[in-house]
């Protein structure tokens, strides 16, 4: 029951951003459209900001599902720009708030995590230390978080295939390369 409840005030919460700017919803505005009282939204979050955070972190971890090998990392990211352009007056909201910095915060967590699972799978059978595996990860996360926000900042008008496509090219083996001259301690 506790999902149900945590998803129907998320999708609220995702309607109302649809119709005006976060800093003007309030609890009484989402527990209204979804019909329960104040009490139950502060049953399972603090305030509005972390209903926010969850409905990002729930329905992202959703739609990357597996795509995290070297194979379909280009499959996970499509995903991640579709969900966001989907949600894209909900995302441009919370962009545009005072809360930019947990949307970003978020994005690069998730990027990391996709990153981190190519770079592990990629790695099987290399000796690279984790410290220089957490170096690669980290360049890549900044690098592709900073692609996402840069699309975000433009109004999501690329087509997200296009814009994965282009990644793709970019850094296409450059993962493997970056490994294999951290081998061995290199």
């Amino acid at each position: 029951m506790s999902e149900i409840t945590k998803r129907a005030l998320a999708n609220s919460l995702k309607k109302l951003m649809k119709e005006k700017p976060l800093s003007k919803i309030t609890v009484n505005d989402v527990v209204n459209d979804c019909g329960v009282n104040r009490r139950t939204l502060y049953y399972y979050f603090h305030d509005i900001y972390e209903l926010l955070e969850w409905t990002f972190i729930t329905e992202v971890k959703e739609i990357l599902g597996e795509n995290k090998t070297y194979d379909t990392w280009q499959k996970g990211f499509v995903s991640i720009l579709n969900y966001l352009k989907e949600n894209k007056r909900v995302v441009l909201n919370a962009y545009n708030s005072i809360d930019r910095n947990r949307l970003e915060d978020h994005l690069y967590d998730y990027v990391a995590k996709l990153i981190y699972d190519v770079v592990e799978d990629i790695s099987k059978d290399l000796n690279v230390s984790e410290r220089s595996k957490e170096d690669v990860v980290k360049f890549y996360e900044i690098a592709l978080t900073g692609v996402i926000i840069d699309w975000i900042k433009h109004k999501m008008i690329e087509d997200p295939e296009t814009l994965t496509q282009k990644l793709s090219k970019i850094i296409e083996g450059d993962i493997y390369r970056s490994l294999k001259k951290f081998e061995n301690g290199s």
